[in-house]
């Protein structure tokens, strides 16, 4: 197939504090840079229900061609908002105990071993957090280390508290602190299946996510997912697999892992359901599977082959895609996101300020097919522009 005329796209939104309506106002943003950027326009409907799958409809056209795209958002949201809305002492404790089952489960040891960037970005918010509360401690027993009356404890305690609610806990929350808590909270959850009522939870998102692969006259279904949503999108379409093997014979689909960490809840040894699930897609011939990393996104397993890692060495790996998100930002822009490692993890569904090889609105609204994101490189970008004997020449890749 050389040119994309409808897509459906099933998207599995990152561990984020925003709901459908504002990843579709995301989408919608970064739409439009991508059309300034490339020379197309770009029109992006309203969300409409769909169970737990609400979409918009995205048209895409240039003088050459015209793409229609439905894309879903399948978020956790209401998992998150559960987390994130708890008092905070309760979420610290859940915080420390899923970091201790992530310790205890292998998970920590797997991460340093596959990524030790991201074996940091483990350990940082809670060592962080350990460091914030320590300096109070210590402020609130400078009397008794100074040999002070038992009287200055008062103004000493009062000092520790004053510390860390007003200063350290606003710097904390910065860098977001409490919310990777509650990330590591659904990690535990996504790799045990027994938190969070999290089966619940995958069985109402499969039934949706099985009802928008029943679109017809579809060219071609885009299941992309970031960041946590990648273990959460493999769930289901892993589970939608093991109840039928042939839901997808017929279909061009691709599975788009952006900045993946499927391997945050896989490599914990109580993800088995998970990495059987990873080996279902990774085996699935109707399934081309690609893989976004990025060397300068640390909250990723960069350069790791998923289905090996997960036990599936003799499954076809997913191609790999690395990508530089300098190059596709001013240097102005990228210099100023570069050294906040969480808004650099958020650059693979935002839009492009110049023209790259790899652009998320190309990939779930324009005319090519998303499998040919494979092959491109600074060397051979996209191109957008057809003709007869550019479609004789184009290039099916796939299984």
């Amino acid at each position: 197939m050389n040119r994309i005329k409808k897509r459906v796209v099933l998207h599995f939104p990152g561990f984020e504090p925003l709901d459908a309506a504002a990843h579709r106002a995301r989408y919608e943003r970064s739409a439009r840079q991508s059309a300034a950027v490339w020379n197309f326009s770009a029109s992006v409907d309203e969300l409409k229900k769909f169970g737990r799958a609400p979409y918009f409809d995205v048209v895409a056209a240039a003088a050459d061609w015209q793409t229609q795209s439905r894309v879903h958002i399948v978020d956790h949201n209401d998992l998150v908002a559960a987390l994130n809305g708890r008092p905070f002492f309760i979420r610290l404790l859940n915080g420390y105990l899923a970091a201790a089952r992530v310790a205890l489960s292998g998970g920590m040891v797997g991460y340093f071993r596959h990524a030790w960037r991201f074996g940091l970005f483990f350990i940082f918010p809670f060592l962080l957090m350990l460091c914030g509360l320590a300096i109070s401690l210590s402020i609130a027993l400078a009397p008794f280390l100074f040999g002070l009356p038992s009287w200055s404890h008062i103004g000493s305690i009062a000092l520790a508290v004053a510390f860390f609610v007003y200063v350290f806990l606003p710097q904390a929350e910065k860098l977001h602190t409490l919310h990777l808590f509650s990330d590591w909270e659904m990690a535990v959850a996504m790799a045990g299946l027994n938190r969070l009522a999290a089966e619940q939870w995958l069985e109402a998102s499969a039934l949706s996510v099985r009802q928008a692969l029943e679109e017809p006259d579809v060219d071609e279904f885009v299941i992309s997912s970031h960041s946590m949503g990648s273990s959460v999108a493999t769930h289901v379409i892993g589970l939608l697999l093991e109840r039928e093997p042939g839901l997808l014979q017929g279909k061009q689909v691709v599975f788009m892992t952006l900045g993946s960490a499927i391997l945050q809840c896989a490599l914990m040894r109580p993800a088995s359901v998970l990495r059987a699930r990873v080996g279902l897609i990774a085996r699935c011939r109707e399934i081309f599977w690609l893989d976004i990393h990025c060397l300068t996104d640390a909250i990723h397993f960069y350069k790791a082959k998923v289905a090996a890692v997960c036990g599936h060495p003799d499954a076809e790996q997913a191609s790999i895609l690395f990508v530089r998100f300098k190059q596709m930002l001013t240097a102005q822009h990228y210099a100023k996101i570069k050294r906040d490692f969480l808004r650099v993890h958020r650059q693979y569904v935002l839009g492009p300020d110049v023209k790259a090889f790899f652009d998320f609105t190309l990939t779930t609204a324009g005319p090519l097919p998303t499998s040919h994101f494979a092959e491109f490189s600074l060397r051979k970008m996209p191109e957008l522009t057809f003709n007869s004997g550019d479609e004789a020449q184009a290039l099916s890749i796939g299984r």
